[in-house]
């Protein structure tokens, strides 16, 4: 039987090497950092997921639809803000910042959805909190542009013939 301390030693290894695949090349330029980061991330679909998430909050809410259809598209809004979150830091500060920030804010504005799905002041907060939001995204975009010379495609289809190009070129 292995020391406790060997397997722990062992496992640290095992979880270094898995994670190399998912990692970004720190010695490249930060253009192909960013570059690559969008392709393992898949922030650019995040991006557009946020923003689909938004505009059926908006949707639903234009429709008088029931509290619980509410509730359900204020929840993926918040949902997918946060699974977003998940996938910051970029390689790039700038960025990290703009993204979060624009996350943030759509993860708040599907609580306060969620929670004043029924009416009220929290409905008020999250339409503010989501007039917000295009434009947070909108300054990450360019920042995505800035550094990479290229704009991202925030489709949340998969590209099918641009072999996995977070640009779809």
């Amino acid at each position: 039987m292995p020391a406790p301390g060997a397997v722990v030693v062992a496992a640290l290894v095992v979880l270094s090497l898995l994670g190399a695949g998912c990692t970004v090349d720190r010695s490249a330029p930060t253009a192909t950092q960013v570059s690559d980061w969008m392709t393992t991330s898949g922030d650019g679909a995040a991006i557009g997921q946020v923003e689909v998430d938004s505009r059926n909050v908006d949707l639903a809410l234009s429709r008088h639809d029931p509290s619980a259809a509410i509730r359900t598209v204020c929840a993926l809004l918040t949902t997918d803000a946060q699974t977003a979150i998940g996938n910051l830091p970029t390689p790039d500060s700038q960025l990290t910042d703009d993204l979060n920030q624009a996350y943030e804010d759509a993860a708040s504005a599907g609580t306060d959805c969620y929670n004043g799905a029924s009416g009220g002041a929290l409905l008020g907060r999250s339409a503010s909190e989501r007039a917000k939001l295009v434009p947070l995204l909108t300054t990450a975009i360019d920042r995505v542009v800035a550094t990479t010379g290229h704009t991202p495609s925030t489709s949340t289809t998969p590209p099918t013939d641009a072999g996995g190009d977070p640009f779809g070129n």
